[in-house]
């Protein structure tokens, strides 16, 4: 019976110094000034070779509008915020080959980086340098003869899984206020 009373204590002592920890990246801190109410999402920037990937704009925006924590405008002069995001690889990786040297799976790879401007105060809020997107697929489309898997998509298909995974993780970095890489206090936005 002691011991039971021992191990009791003990687990409350741990529960309790558990509890009293926070940590500076608690995700549920939100670093958004009071006076950030809505947001303007810049063209994204495509540094890639790959055709089309422009439409991710869209896709971020109607991300901001499904989360719902900012208004989105469509002109940067009456925004509080400024979300910009940029594509800088897009990597397509075969992985597999069939016995004529075809390829029979592939990697999908998109990096990009994000960052969100607090245009009042002149600083960046939130910065991601390197945010990687990526999606292991077959391609029906590539393969006629083969008979079509459920998990069987085409590198369109994918690229928009991708990018929407990458718009929810941007929308969602940027309004938490996950910082990865300076102080908010202490990065002024560049001159442009």
């Amino acid at each position: 019976m002691k011991k039971i009373t021992v191990l009791v204590s003990l687990f409350a002592l741990l529960s309790m110094s558990l509890l009293s920890c926070v940590s500076p990246y608690d995700p549920a801190v939100q670093i958004l000034q009071g006076h950030i109410k809505k947001i303007y999402v810049k063209p994204v920037i495509n540094s890639t070779g790959q055709f089309g990937l422009e439409t991710f704009t869209n896709v971020v925006m109607n991300e901001v509008l499904m989360d719902g924590h900012l208004s989105l405008v469509n002109d940067e002069a009456e925004a509080d915020g400024v979300l910009t995001v940029a594509i800088r690889n897009y990597v397509l990786q075969p992985l597999f080959y069939d016995e004529n040297n075809v390829p029979k799976q592939y990697k999908l790879w998109i990096i990009s980086s994000a960052s969100l401007i607090d245009k009042e105060n002149d600083v960046i809020l939130w910065i991601e340098p390197s945010l990687e997107g990526v999606r292991i697929y077959r391609d029906i489309k590539r393969e006629e003869s083969d008979v079509a898997m459920d998990n069987d998509t085409s590198e369109d298909d994918v690229r928009n899984i991708v990018l929407e995974k990458m718009a929810r993780n941007i929308v969602r970095r940027a309004i938490k206020g996950f910082e990865s890489v300076t102080s908010v206090s202490e990065k002024k936005v560049p001159a442009e």
